[in-house]
């Protein structure tokens, strides 16, 4: 695990970029595809619109959510309006998008569907994660019900649905593993705030109460953590 500190969000978005363009481009080049799975929030909107302008023969390059709401593509809250307004834009509107959401009713019927699409995107070329205040990445809520099933390295699970505790609406998520089936992931942060969460998770090890302590204490792939004032 690498973490690398910025005096500014402006300074980490360029090397954030450079450093998924780099991750983009090698497996382009290997396989003549690549998929890049991103986090909603505010954190990333600078990164999104800085890496839509970047030259990358982006039809052949998948993006998808490491999780989302279940809620319509146009309801404000939805991750995946977030990509498509902030990152599927200029160069990069020829990416495809794979939607976590679907026409299932819930997310749990939802699952069935989403599970062998998952699947089928094979290793992904990298994963940028966030970090809620209370430990949580992707919708792997400390308290969940479903937290045990979501951290379950051997589970065979691509996805699941998630009932927050507190956030609003059901929601969508990658599991453990499939989420560090990648050639590598990036925590993305930022505010001082995320900084002192870092320090509690990086001084402990239980997983079910900070669960991104999992990606982090893992070592089946490369973990950077970048993180700017």
């Amino acid at each position: 695990m690498e973490l690398v500190k910025f005096d500014n969000t402006s300074v980490l978005d360029v090397a954030l970029v450079e450093n998924v363009v780099q991750a983009l481009t090698a497996d382009l080049n290997l396989r003549g595809m690549a998929t890049l799975v991103v986090s909603g929030g505010r954190t990333p909107k600078g990164f999104f619109q800085l890496l839509s302008q970047q030259a990358l023969n982006w039809e052949k390059v998948t993006i998808t959510l490491a999780d989302e709401r279940w809620v319509n593509a146009d309801h404000e809250a939805s991750n995946e309006k977030l990509v498509r307004e902030n990152l599927i834009i200029n160069a990069a509107c020829k990416a495809q998008f794979l939607p976590l959401k679907n026409a299932a009713v819930t997310a749990a019927e939802g699952v069935k569907e989403l599970h062998p699409k998952l699947l089928a995107e094979g290793r992904f070329s990298v994963v940028i994660l966030g970090m809620g205040d209370d430990g949580h990445t992707a919708s792997l809520f400390p308290g969940s019900t479903t937290l045990e099933a979501g951290l379950d390295m051997t589970s065979g699970d691509t996805c699941l649905s998630v009932q927050p505790l507190e956030a609003p609406h059901e929601r969508m998520s990658m599991t453990l593993p499939r989420l560090l089936n990648s050639q590598k992931v990036i925590l993305h942060l930022s505010g001082d705030n995320k900084l002192e969460v870092l320090n509690q998770v990086l001084n402990g090890d239980d997983i079910k109460e900070l669960p991104v302590r999992a990606v982090l204490q893992q070592s089946r792939v490369p973990v950077q953590i970048f993180w700017a004032k």
